[in-house]
């Protein structure tokens, strides 16, 4: 089931058969020979949607660079089967290795991942897990630390219930207990069980040095703004235990978080150079 934009390849769609259910991809083939293959792992709940047009145009310009690219959607996520309210961090987890092991057999390469926001630690956990590494990471404005990432999540419930008239219900901590004791919480619309909370809160990216190369990719205001002193202690320690790792820094809008669709040139040209560098090398 081709699927093309103009003055472009089209992309295959399909689903992939994992042992958890079918996942929806969209795989953009390399254009002539193939200098290295990708895998996108998305953002989370609302940040995917917004983040669509963003990741399309990063892989139409990765695929004309000769890199194939594939765009999957994780269990419960997008067009794959499930719910998101059954998702779970190890299911995940185990998505990304299926999506691996297709993508290195259709071009022959080792593949690399490519994460933005929560799909970032998502990218980092699994380098760091699996029994072969990835060839390459690259991260898009990557969360570190996965319990805070949850507390924001959670905080969305609490807002959304001070404005219907209520109170905060004891805060996150409230809502964390809820968790521990087995209840799913409706948050955005979206349905949040234990074992995915469970797993957002475990990851932490400080304890996770990758064992490949890295390209972080961090949006910022403004050309002279420097790495948010939290991601640089991160790339510090993560070079301290040995991973290699480019900074790389995009001034642009945090187009995940827009209302509204806007792009970020400046990252999608930041990143091409980066892997072509790589490839080159």
């Amino acid at each position: 089931m081709p699927v093309s934009a103009p003055g472009h390849a089209p992309a295959d769609a399909f689903f992939l058969d994992t042992a958890d259910g079918p996942r929806f991809c969209l795989y953009h083939a390399p254009v002539g020979a193939c200098r290295g293959a990708l895998i996108y792992l998305h953002p989370f709940a609302e940040e995917m949607n917004r983040s669509r047009r963003m990741a399309a145009l990063q892989a139409r310009a990765l695929a004309a660079q000769g890199f194939g690219v594939l765009l999957l959607d994780l269990h419960g996520c997008g067009d794959s089967g499930g719910e998101f309210g059954d998702a779970s961090w190890d299911g995940w987890l185990r998505d990304v290795a299926a999506a691996r092991a297709w993508l290195e057999q259709k071009t022959g390469c080792t593949a690399g991942l490519w994460g933005l926001r929560l799909g970032a630690l998502l990218a980092v956990c699994h380098a760091q897990r699996a029994p072969a590494p990835p060839a390459r990471l690259l991260l898009w404005q990557p969360v570190t630390i996965g319990s805070g990432y949850l507390n924001q999540f959670l905080r969305l419930k609490l807002a959304g219930e001070l404005l219907a008239g209520g109170s905060d219900s004891g805060g996150t901590d409230a809502l964390r207990e809820a968790l521990k004791a087995g209840e799913s919480l409706e948050i955005a619309g979206y349905t949040l069980n234990p074992a995915l909370a469970d797993g957002i809160d475990a990851a932490d990216a400080r304890a996770l040095a990758p064992r490949c190369a890295i390209d972080w990719c961090e949006v910022v205001a403004a050309p002279e703004r420097p790495l948010p002193p939290a991601a640089a202690r991160v790339v510090d320690t993560w070079r301290l235990q040995g991973s290699r790792v480019n900074v790389h820094l995009a001034a642009g809008p945090q187009f995940w978080a827009a209302p509204e669709t806007v792009d970020c040139p400046n990252l999608i040209a930041a990143s091409s150079a980066a892997l072509t560098h790589h490839a080159d090398a």
